[in-house]
């Protein structure tokens, strides 16, 4: 996996220097990627930085994305220098965990430094916590009877809201680490959030258990109730 990683890194970062001319002045690889526990159900995140963005440089970006989407990727995130710079209140969340956790895979360091503007922080932060448990109900009414398919949402939804209580940690001032299992804990002991859910299903996610046996129902809605503590805990914090 590790290997494979690297593969795939230095080639995308060999295609972006030839693409973009000279345009191109970071690449950086962050979320699990930089983190060291990317799994089999991981994306590779990465944000592309450009001098300029216009039509020419979409242009120049197509076979690019075209390709490390075909590896199952999401398409790079596209920004100009100044736009880094300009709009770090709207995309706070994704700024500090960018800054916190990243991999220069090709240019300059332009987020190590960066001010990050916390004014809609935690609107932005309980807006997102608040949409995935949303959409988690909305898949689980089409499925509950499944348990395949129970557990399949439940695991591949896990690393996302471990990533918000990450944000909601921050929030409160706790020291808020980086790693899955270790998230899981902190929110444990800082919100009384139940960590058992979350390492089960990382435990699935991982491959350290096996879904045979498993009560996916009442797996379900012990961590529902996790979700809904989150949920309580972001909308107490000061406005």
């Amino acid at each position: 996996m590790a290997n494979e990683l690297e593969k795939r890194c230095a080639e995308l970062a060999e295609r972006a220097a030839k693409a973009f001319e000279g345009g191109l002045v970071s690449l950086i690889l962050y979320g699990s990627g930089a983190r060291g526990d990317h799994d089999g159900l991981s994306d590779l995140n990465v944000l592309c930085v450009l001098e300029r963005l216009t039509p020419r440089e979409l242009g120049q970006a197509e076979p690019i994305f075209r390709w490390w989407r075909g590896l199952g990727n999401p398409a790079p995130l596209l920004l100009s220098a100044e736009e880094v710079r300009t709009s770090t209140d709207c995309f706070a969340m994704e700024f500090h965990d960018i800054k916190e956790v990243h991999r220069i895979l090709s240019g300059a360091d332009v987020v190590s430094n960066l001010a990050i503007d916390d004014t809609f922080y935690r609107g932005r932060v309980e807006f997102e916590v608040r949409s995935k448990q949303l959409r988690l109900r909305q898949k689980a009414a089409g499925v509950l009877s499944d348990a395949e398919l129970l557990t399949k949402l439940m695991t591949e939804s896990v690393s996302t809201f471990l990533t918000l209580g990450r944000h909601v940690l921050r929030l409160t001032g706790v020291d808020a680490p980086t790693q899955k299992r270790a998230i899981a804990e902190a929110m444990e002991k800082a919100f009384g959030i139940e960590a058992g859910p979350f390492y089960t299903l990382l435990d699935l996610r991982e491959g350290k258990s096996k879904v045979r046996g498993l009560d996916a129902a009442s797996l379900f809605a012990a961590y529902l109730q996790q979700i809904e503590l989150l949920v309580a805990t972001v909308d107490r914090l000061e406005r």
